[in-house]
């Protein structure tokens, strides 16, 4: 069913995946990109097809370890060029959890509390424990960094970006309101995010390996961004804009996920943040194509197979849809082929191979 995946013989290349996204040459065999792959996906694979021992709560060093090395081979025999991981601080916050739907799942979902946050007041803000940076967690960091196959390279990121982190801990609600009832607590609170994240980011940015930061920060749904675009430039932004000067500084380009509709604020990130590729596209808001046609000259456009299909889709149309954007997104340059978002729960294994699938076997 599968003509090339896995790979017997990959040959990553991660500098050129990298050098093609930044356009200092016209890619002609198209690369791979991915945000994320949740476990029950990476499992089975990782099993069935890499014959593999699955770790699926690693608990010691040693368990961590080997955890980290079917992560490792995974990327690397899907056909990869890196490995994308994220690891960081851990903000406090007040989440629900309801029992997972998705077929086989066995498992909860969390979700963040859209109304209830940890900090509404003045004495909230005092009171909030707030993470340390001694207390930040490097090894799995350092251990991939340390272990990549030759060719390959490590792109990470802090897990959860400064929106994320503070309307979550403000809650989506109580910052809607915060930001008109008292805006000094919302840069207070923005403020020590930032300067936790960049603390961070200072070290991420020493690894060896690493050949891009990647981090995810959800800014918009399906019609616009989650607040108003002025509040993204005062708060948000300029917390991007720092960790992007810091990646340029060691010659590593920004790449960014974004879910939404973010196209109010997309001139922004090009222009103030610096933004050197977007990733996270949804047809219903704007085709992949589209966007690389008004913004491709300017930024690399990453992913664009939108979950929709990936997830509800026949493998036929997932192959012919790979076809498409080769065609046209590829043909441009300053491309590389994956999901919309990321590769969650409910998406078939089958599909996610047959793209992967596809997309070699177009470029070979």
């Amino acid at each position: 069913m599968y003509r090339h995946i896995p790979l017997r013989h990959p040959r990553p290349d991660a500098q050129r995946f990298v050098d093609g996204l930044m356009g200092r040459f016209k890619e002609t065999r198209p690369r791979m990109v991915e945000y994320l792959v949740d476990g029950s996906v990476m499992k089975p694979i990782t099993t069935s097809l890499l014959g593999r021992e699955w770790v699926d709560v690693p608990t010691d060093a040693e368990s961590r370890r080997k955890a980290l090395d079917n992560a490792i081979e995974f990327w690397y025999r899907m056909g990869y060029d890196f490995i994308r991981i994220e690891r960081g601080l851990v903000f406090p916050k007040h989440s629900l959890r309801a029992d997972d739907v998705s077929e086989g799942a066995g498992n909860q979902r969390t979700w963040a509390d859209e109304h209830q946050g940890m900090i509404r007041t003045w004495e909230d803000f005092e009171k909030y424990p707030w993470p340390r940076l001694e207390d930040c967690d490097f090894f799995d960091l350092e251990y991939v960094s340390r272990n990549l196959p030759d060719g390959m390279g490590l792109i990470a990121s802090h897990g959860g970006g400064p929106f994320e982190q503070l309307s979550q801990i403000f809650s989506l609600e109580g910052l809607a309101l915060a930001l008109y009832d008292d805006p000094e607590l919302v840069k207070a609170v923005n403020d020590r995010i930032g300067s936790l994240m960049t603390g961070f980011y200072r070290h991420l940015v020493q690894l060896d390996k690493l050949v891009a930061v990647f981090p995810g920060d959800d800014m918009g749904f399906r019609t616009g961004t989650m607040i108003a675009p002025a509040h993204l430039r005062t708060y948000t932004l300029p917390v991007h804009r720092r960790v992007a000067e810091m990646a340029h500084e060691r010659g590593l380009p920004y790449f960014l996920h974004s879910c939404g509709n973010v196209l109010p604020i997309v001139e922004d990130l090009i222009n103030d943040v610096k933004l050197d590729g977007k990733h996270s596209f949804e047809d219903a808001i704007i085709p992949i194509q589209d966007f690389q046609r008004e913004y491709g000259e300017k930024l690399a456009v990453l992913g664009g197979m939108d979950i929709d299909l990936l997830a509800a889709g026949s493998v036929q149309d997932v192959r012919k849809h790979v076809r498409f954007l080769m065609e046209t997104c590829g043909a441009r340059g300053r491309f590389a082929l994956g999901s919309g978002s990321s590769i969650p729960n409910y998406v078939p294994v089958g599909n996610y191979l047959a793209m992967l699938d596809e997309a070699i076997d177009f470029s070979s």
